[in-house]
Formats: C-alpha cells, structure tokens, sequence
C-alpha cells in the first residue's frame, strides 16, 4: 500500500507544479525562463537521484536496451512537451485555475484510451468506464465554470 502514498505525493506536486510555474513565469517576467528552471530542476533531480539510486544497487552499468531507452526517453520528451504546451497555454492568457483542471482533467481519460490502445484489454470494457470518463470531463467543467475569483 506504499504505492499510494507515493501516488499521492505526485498528484500534491503535480497540483501545485501548475501554480508554481505561473508564478515562477510571472515574477521572472517570461513563462519561458520559467520553463528553462523547469528544465534545470527535471535535469538535476532526473539524473542525479537515479544515478545515486542505481550506483547504489549497483545497477548503473546493466540493464540497459534499446527499447527500455527509447520509450523512456519518449516518456520524457512527452513530459517537458506537455509543460511546453502549459507555457504556452501561460502565454496565450490562461491562468492556473483554468489550464490545470483541463490539464488534469483530460490526461487521465488520455491515458485510459491511450492503454486501451497500446494493450488492448482481454475483454470489453465495462461501459462505465465511459461513463467515468464523460464525469471527468463534466468534472474538470464544473470545476472550470465554479472557481472562485480571485
């Protein structure tokens, strides 16, 4: 039951990841300078805690294939791609409030459909998957239209 206290602190820092790079992009005067902190911060924590991790296990040196590399580096490229896009969304004039519930709200259907697609499900799905997904969705609007002002 770990697992979930760890899924629980990814949704904490993903929940305020939102917040926190406006701000970042504001007080820096450039959402892109936010961005390249991002970027220096993915790169510090993303290498240098795995390496220690691995070195320790001694595991750094094997292990390694093409595929693991290539799909991991996809999954990488796809996370700083989805914070280029917030950037921008930033830029265009959304502000956290709306750009994160959207944000949240969509990548999990995403994710659902895109597994479903990648390993298709030995049987079908139960149809209120469907019916989780429309409330996501309703979810993520309700939150939208309802946010306090501010």
């Amino acid at each position: 039951m770990t697992w979930i206290l760890f899924a629980f602190g990814a949704a904490l820092s993903w929940g305020v990841y939102g917040p926190a790079l406006h701000q970042g992009g504001v007080s820096l005067g450039s959402p892109l300078r936010a961005l390249l902190c991002v970027g220096l911060a993915y790169m510090a924590i993303g290498v240098v805690v795995p390496i220690i991790a691995l070195s320790s296990q001694g595991e750094l040196g094997r292990g390694w294939n093409a595929g693991g590399f290539g799909a991991a580096t996809l999954a990488g490229a796809l996370g700083a791609i989805g914070a280029v896009f917030i950037i921008y969304a930033f830029r265009a004039g959304g502000v956290p409030a709306y750009v994160m519930p959207i944000v949240f709200g969509g990548a999990p259907v995403v994710n659902v459909i895109a597994t479903m697609l990648l390993h298709p499900p030995k049987v079908t799905p139960n149809p209120l998957l469907w019916v989780g997904m429309a409330l996501v969705a309703a979810g993520a609007g309700l939150v939208l239209y309802f946010k306090p002002q501010g």
